[in-house]
């Protein structure tokens, strides 16, 4: 902003709110890649969410990672993990506290994997905005069937 020009730019909605998604990521326990997920209606957050061990148990931080330990590649076996998915922890999230989702807008930091994007869809998220690609072609052909937008954002 110049005195000159005192219109001052300001992010899209859309860049605002993954800004906020890696504010979230940054709480993320995983010592493989932080994700963040956060669930908006109206211009509104209903929910936040980033991967991690459920509440009460140790945290990959403290005690590793299962998968390093066994050479498990992004993308495959996703019951060996001691964690729950960003998008996974914001859906129980709104439903822990009686937030109705349906019709929302997600934003993660990261495409949603096939398990996730099965209950993204049964949970009626409508749209879904994201930064980072993932592996998984079934997850996009699921989301492009059942509808979803989905919006990949550039690099800010």
């Amino acid at each position: 902003m110049s005195l000159n020009n005192p219109k001052k730019s300001r992010p899209t909605w859309d860049e605002y709110f993954l800004q906020i998604t890696d504010m979230v990521a940054s709480r993320s326990t995983c010592v493989r890649r932080q994700v963040g997920a956060i669930l908006v209606m109206e211009k509104r957050i209903l929910a936040t969410g980033y991967n991690g061990a459920p509440q009460g148990l140790q945290h990959c931080l403290d005690i590793g990672c299962i998968r390093a330990t066994n050479d498990v590649p992004s993308g495959q076996r996703h019951e060996l993990c001691r964690g729950i998915h960003a998008e996974q922890n914001v859906i129980i999230q709104a439903a822990r506290y009686g937030i109705s989702i349906p019709g929302s807008t997600l934003y993660c930091t990261t495409q949603p994997c096939v398990i996730c994007t099965k209950m993204l869809i049964n949970a009626g998220v409508r749209r879904i905005c994201y930064r980072e690609g993932y592996a998984d072609k079934l997850s996009l052909e699921m989301l492009e069937q059942a509808g979803i937008e989905l919006v990949k954002m550039e690099e800010s």
